[in-house]
């Protein structure tokens, strides 16, 4: 396939509410798949997982970001950089331990459920958004962190906000620092 001379290499995008119909129509085809939402929760974790750790490279590539020298710059780098980067939102972060190392991602509006009023009653135990935590898991995993990531408030669910919480698993005087 060749260019037009003088034609610019354009970025293909996908329109954001092609991305949120595409990933609902993807959670409702699981939701047939599986009869219980543990397990439906658990697929989108590994799918998540599985491209967090392939849009790493890309991240690192795009951002030129430097590496982080504590917890809560990789926490501020994830909210203020990545998701703004990736999904056009700009979280909150919240440190919710004395150890440094949990975070909280406060979303006031999360673009995954544009299109979604509420859950099926029959659905209340499933994590409609549980991609992001296998995503963010996958990425920080790529970059030598350990991290467990889970809901802990979701807008679906009825709660004020939807709240991802990250806890480093490592203490932050084990990390190595290579040069």
């Amino acid at each position: 396939m060749s260019r037009s001379p003088g034609r610019k290499q354009e970025n293909h995008k996908i329109s954001r509410e092609l991305f949120v119909l595409t990933y609902g129509a993807l959670v409702a085809q699981l939701c047939k798949d599986y009869e219980k939402d543990e397990d439906v929760n658990a697929c989108l974790d590994r799918m998540g997982y599985s491209i967090g750790i392939r849009l790493i490279d890309d991240f690192l590539a795009r951002s030129a970001v430097k590496r982080c020298r504590s917890y809560s710059e990789t926490a501020d780098m994830i909210a203020q950089v990545a998701f703004k980067m990736y999904l056009g939102v700009t979280p909150s972060v919240s440190c919710s331990s004395a150890t440094g190392n949990e975070f909280s991602l406060i979303l006031d509006k999360n673009p995954l459920v544009d299109f979604v009023e509420e859950l099926p009653a029959e659905r209340a135990s499933l994590c409609y958004c549980n991609l992001l935590c296998g995503v963010i898991r996958g990425a920080l995993e790529m970059v030598h962190l350990a991290a467990e990531v889970t809901f802990l408030q979701d807008r679906l669910k009825g709660d004020a906000v939807t709240e991802i919480g990250i806890t480093f698993l490592r203490k932050p005087e084990d990390r190595k620092h290579r040069r």
